[in-house]
């Protein structure tokens, strides 16, 4: 069944009237052929081109790159779609979706892939709304298959730079910097570009538009990360721990080749196996290449970035990094933090993200000013579909916030304060590899709960709310009893709550579906931009998890080096936790709890089961508090 949203704006009316057969609005009404510019009603672009006349077409653009090492540089082929009037006359920017996927795990919720369904070179199924959408608008838009996958030749290098340059070298013929081609050889020419092009993806593809952005390539105007990587290195490793073992760097670029090159790519996916260096975990040149953070210094773009603070694939550290560094540089942009977990959010908040993509896109391709950079840099949701906007992110009036482990009696709760713990007491517990992360936060009066391995420290019930915004980090004092072990601190709110189910990272998807476009046959395939819409779940529980983080106690001094831990030797130890904007309400108690290896985020634990003593002359969890101390102090710390 196929619904439409009546109650939403008059752009989305002209979209689904035209997806479902309905009359054409009045924006429509003059024939297309008069149509050689965007038409603009309440600020934002207007249906007015064709769809399925419009030009589809499939152009190679031959890169700097030799990934395959068989003698000729690496292909990047991408296909095409813009109205009809772009070839009389209309210029029009381009929104470009590059990815690896097109034809192995596929895009968006309903995992759609490319396809030439007859054979004519042209592609016939298109993934995802953007064209449906878009294309009416004014905009071109372009599927680019990344070097290694799909129709362009070598072999995927997983962010190494061969990946980094295939949207770049796209955008240069775009802007007639590099020659591109048709099937035939024949050379094309980009003539109705605008010179503006804005690159949107969720997870690989995001990460692609990070990736370009870190170059400073000319014409990228913006870029909407959703669920991005922004660090290779943190998506594989945590703080020197390996979180993702056995040359997963190879396992990936494997799974997005197509399976008749697999064979052809082996060598390339090895290498990648060595040159990570899965032995050690430390950060080297392989991962600096494979890092955009220290590369936003050169982003020309505007930056749109959602991500969910839940999501346990690319975790939320991805975001913030990359937000304080974007932030530093003074680039223009903009945040939606979702409590859900690896979702688009056309599936998480169809209506408002179409909406806000759209004056978005609007503003930084077309040059509509409509406002959208005057509103409130950041959407938070702060529970299930309740959001709330920020002036920035952290929130403004944020202040780091010393919190104090205080020590409880052995085998008991310690206590958390915003005064010094006195004295200089220690407690030992001993590290364990099979510790599930449901066993790590059972509150210590549980039947269950474990009172060996790991120590717990425990607010009173708050007086008041405590709002968190940042990126906690646990600094404590520590000795180990061998070489080698890991640190892990938890930050967990006991207090039953509606809350964000981690279940099919917090959504379900429905029967029913919502059109965001127009629609036309091509090769025999109906593409339409019809999606079966989604809702939230919702957990009750008796504690959350807040956020969390490991180092690996042979990186204690650097990321780049492996060193021993001397047995017996007080150690100063720092473990940043991931990022969060989370309220913990009264009544509901704040609780911190310390760990050797966590299986909950390594896949791969230390094994030798160190002794682990925490020494309290300075331990404490350093909180990034809306208020400061004195909010902490008001809510009974």
């Amino acid at each position: 069944m196929r619904t439409t949203r009546s109650w939403w704006r008059a752009s989305v009316v002209v979209v689904v009237a035209a997806a479902v057969g309905l009359p054409a609005a009045t924006a429509t009404a003059q024939p297309v052929a008069e149509r050689l510019r965007p038409v603009i009603q309440n600020g934002v672009t207007q249906p007015v081109f064709g769809y399925a006349d419009a030009i589809r077409e499939r152009v190679f653009v031959t890169s700097d790159v030799d990934t395959d090492a068989d003698g000729g540089r690496d292909v990047v082929a991408m296909d095409i779609i813009r109205p009809k009037a772009s070839d009389r006359g209309l210029r029009v920017p381009v929104i470009m979706d590059a990815s690896p996927y097109y034809s192995t795990v596929c895009r968006g919720n309903e995992g759609e892939c490319k396809g030439d369904l007859d054979g004519d070179g042209l592609n016939d199924q298109w993934p995802l709304f953007y064209d449906n959408y878009f294309v009416p608008r004014g905009y071109a838009v372009v599927l680019l298959d990344m070097i290694g996958t799909n129709n362009s030749t070598g072999c995927p290098v997983t962010g190494g730079r061969a990946d980094n340059i295939s949207a770049p070298t796209a955008i240069d013929w775009l802007n007639g910097r590099r020659a591109g081609t048709n099937a035939a050889g024949q050379r094309v020419v980009a003539t109705w570009h605008n010179g503006k092009t804005g690159m949107i993806g969720k997870s690989y593809d995001g990460t692609l538009a990070n990736a370009a952005a870190a170059t400073g390539v000319k014409g990228l105007s913006t870029i909407v990360p959703i669920s991005a990587i922004s660090s290779w290195y943190d998506y594989s490793r945590s703080n020197g721990l390996v979180t993702r073992a056995n040359n997963y760097s190879g396992s990936l670029s494997n799974t997005v080749t197509n399976p008749e090159r697999r064979e052809h790519c082996a060598p390339v996916r090895a290498q990648l196996g060595v040159d990570g260096d899965d032995v050690t975990g430390d950060y080297n040149d392989f991962w600096a290449e494979r890092d955009y953070v220290p590369d936003a210094k050169r982003v020309r773009a505007s930056v749109f970035v959602v991500h969910g603070i839940n999501d346990n694939n690319v975790r939320p550290d991805h975001f913030s990094k990359w937000w304080d560094a974007l932030a530093k540089h003074h680039v223009p942009r903009k945040l939606w933090m979702t409590g859900t977990g690896h979702v688009d959010p056309f599936d998480f908040r169809r209506g408002e993200w179409v909406d806000t993509l759209h004056r978005w896109f609007d503003y930084w391709l077309q040059g509509v000013k409509n406002g959208i950079m005057a509103e409130p840099m950041a959407d938070i949701e702060r529970a299930p579909d309740v959001w709330e906007t920020q002036r920035s992110w952290p929130v403004p009036g944020t202040r780091t916030t010393d919190v104090w482990l205080r020590p409880g009696a052995e085998g008991a709760a310690g206590a958390l304060s915003v005064r010094p713990s006195p004295g200089k007491e220690s407690r030992t517990f001993q590290d364990t590899p099979t510790m599930s992360q449901t066993t790590a936060i059972r509150h210590p009066s549980d039947p269950q709960a474990n009172t060996a391995n790991r120590l717990v420290f425990l607010s009173e019930p708050l007086k008041a709310p405590l709002h968190i915004s940042g990126t906690p980090i646990v600094r404590i004092k520590a000795s180990v009893n061998g070489e080698d072990t890991s640190f892990a601190g938890l930050l967990v709110d006991y207090g039953t709550r509606p809350r964000f189910s981690t279940a099919g990272d917090g959504i379900r998807t429905l029967t029913e579906e919502d059109c965001w476009g127009e629609q036309a046959t091509w090769g025999g395939f109906a593409e339409n931009a019809c999606y079966r819409q989604t809702e939230k779940t919702v957990a009750s529980d008796p504690q959350e998890l807040v956020t969390k983080g490991i180092l690996d106690g042979q990186n204690l001094k650097s990321l780049s080096v492996t060193t021993p831990l001397v047995p017996g030797k007080k150690n100063s130890v720092e473990v940043p936790l991931l990022p969060e904007d989370y309220v913990f309400a009264a009544g509901n108690q704040v609780g911190v709890v310390l760990l050797g290896s966590y299986s909950g985020y390594s896949s791969r634990a230390k094994q030798n089961q160190a002794e682990i003593t925490v020494h309290f002359d300075s331990s404490r969890i350093e909180l990034p508090i809306v208020g400061g101390r004195s909010a902490a102090v008001r809510a009974g710390l």
